[in-house]
């Protein structure tokens, strides 16, 4: 009935009438279909009754955070960024003007608290602004990362024995001949004697680079040798992606911070960002030097990104957190096992579009997306354990998503193309808490679980983001991109 109407003029409902319907539609649909047929996106004011009938709530919260951090990983609260030193609103946050977490930015501000505003407009919340020109954020985040590479690792080992400890940076990695070079292979799940093998022999290896079309870096790389098999360490690898220079090494290098021809230096990025280099290096330094003297009270906000290949900006960004050993300070967007929007709504809304995937993969890829679609990709991604439910049946979205899946029999959100405007969620619990009794019993909202491994990893060893070329960061500029990205679809360990 509601499917067949929909799209007229809605007809007004009082709260209590609505909360009826609606707690009636949840209950039924759970009873008869199973918890996964009900969902809400997370900013939703509904997905909280949703998550705890078991249904599914939609997140728009990049994959990244946990690709790198850890599943589970904590982040911090709201408390703790009134005790952080210094915090970085990146991105579009223009929802901090008026949530929750504005207190606590305001406290912190009070107690010291050095705030630097990066994207596409200035905030009032804020010492500093950085304003960068929509979708370059990663270029700026690879040359703030250069920035600490050569400051606090090799001219001083500022964070050396965090690296060591809680990251994968000292870890082995096999290097393939190519083309009389060499690529990064697998990981050899072992680690050197130290972050560097530097010092005996090096190699010439062959990176990705995007920002003058898809092309190739040529850097070296000290190794050390197993037999007929090379090695060398992430964080050997991690140099060379970024440019740092040290003496011996053959490939191109940059001259220093000052150098445009070679990525990713400071003066690299001020041509994508707009942002000049001497306020990139001031700001890494600031980074740097705050989390070393405050065991890494430092916090990212993530905001929106105006780019299709924000998966790549945001690890760029997370690199800089892993790299100063603030492994905590990235704030989470939605919950913890949420669903992603985006693959949810291709898995049943979009039905296979005929993309190739293996289009945007780097020069030097091995072909093992060549020809895929981005559905058959993501299934694959699906049963490696990608989070995901099944079509809906009742969905709550606080804002228009289209397309939507075609067995929405009930579609609650804030216009006429919806069935029922969202009503009062307390009223709706109350109601789901009646109608429960006999029909379907809550279900309890899973525990965090625990981040997995302990350490945090720079190395994103999976065949599709060596395909891309991202297992390290990079720096993709904007541009035409997929809706369902393979390097988003990497499902945590």
């Amino acid at each position: 009935m509601y499917r067949q109407a929909r799209g007229g003029r809605r007809v007004p409902l009082d709260d209590g009438t609505a909360a009826e319907l609606t707690a009636a539609a949840l209950v039924h649909t759970v009873a008869e279909h199973g918890a996964g047929h009900v969902a809400a996106l997370s900013t939703s004011s509904l997905a909280g009754v949703v998550g705890g009938l078991g249904g599914a709530v939609l997140t728009e919260q990049p994959s990244a955070p946990e690709q790198m951090l850890g599943r589970g990983f904590r982040g911090p609260q709201g408390d703790d960024w009134a005790r952080a030193a210094h915090v970085m609103l990146w991105g579009e946050n223009n929802r901090l003007a008026r949530s929750p977490e504005t207190p606590w930015v305001i406290a912190g501000r009070y107690k010291g608290q050095k705030v630097v505003a990066i994207g596409p407009h200035p905030t009032r919340l804020s010492d500093e602004t950085l304003v960068v020109r929509p979708g370059t954020d990663g270029a700026l985040a690879m040359a703030m990362g250069h920035v600490l590479l050569k400051e606090f690792y090799l001219d001083r080992p500022a964070f050396a024995a965090h690296a060591m400890e809680r990251t994968d940076l000292p870890f082995l990695v096999r290097l393939r001949e190519r083309g009389g070079a060499f690529v990064a292979g697998g990981g050899l799940g072992e680690p050197a004697d130290g972050l560097s093998v530097y010092g005996g022999e090096a190699v010439e290896v062959l990176l990705p680079r995007f920002d003058d079309g898809p092309g190739v870096l040529r850097r070296g790389v000290p190794v050390v040798r197993d037999g007929e098999q090379l090695a060398t360490t992430v964080f050997d690898l991690l140099l060379a992606v970024y440019g740092v220079a040290r003496a011996g090494l053959p490939g191109s290098w940059p001259d220093g911070y000052d150098d445009r021809s070679e990525p990713y230096t400071p003066a690299w990025q001020e041509a994508f960002t707009g942002v000049p280099a001497a306020r990139t290096v001031k700001i890494a330094r600031e980074l740097g030097t705050t989390a070393g003297r405050t065991g890494g009270r430092c916090v990212i906000v993530p905001g929106r990104l105006e780019t299709s290949h924000s998966d790549t900006a945001y690890r760029a960004m997370l690199a800089l957190l892993v790299l100063a050993g603030c492994g905590d300070g990235w704030v989470r967007q939605g919950p913890v096992n949420g669903v992603p929007l985006v693959p949810y709504l291709c898995l049943h809304a979009c039905g296979e579009d005929g993309t190739n995937v293996g289009r945007w993969c780097w020069p030097l890829a091995d072909g093992v997306l060549s020809g895929r679609s981005a559905r058959s990709v993501l299934l694959d991604a699906v049963g490696e354990g990608l989070p995901m439910a099944p079509s809906p049946r009742v969905l709550a979205i606080p804002r228009p998503i289209y397309p939507l899946p075609p067995d929405v029999e009930l579609l609650i959100g804030p216009d006429d193309r919806c069935d029922l405007a969202p009503p009062d969620a307390r009223l709706v619990a109350d109601a789901v808490a009646k109608l429960a009794v006999d029909r379907a019993a809550p279900v309890p909202v899973e525990a965090e679980p625990p981040r997995a491994g302990g350490r945090m990893r720079l190395l994103l060893d999976h065949p599709w983001m060596h395909e891309y070329g991202e297992a390290l960061p990079t720096y993709r500029p904007p541009g035409p991109g997929l809706p369902v990205k393979p390097t988003q679809l990497i499902p945590t360990t």
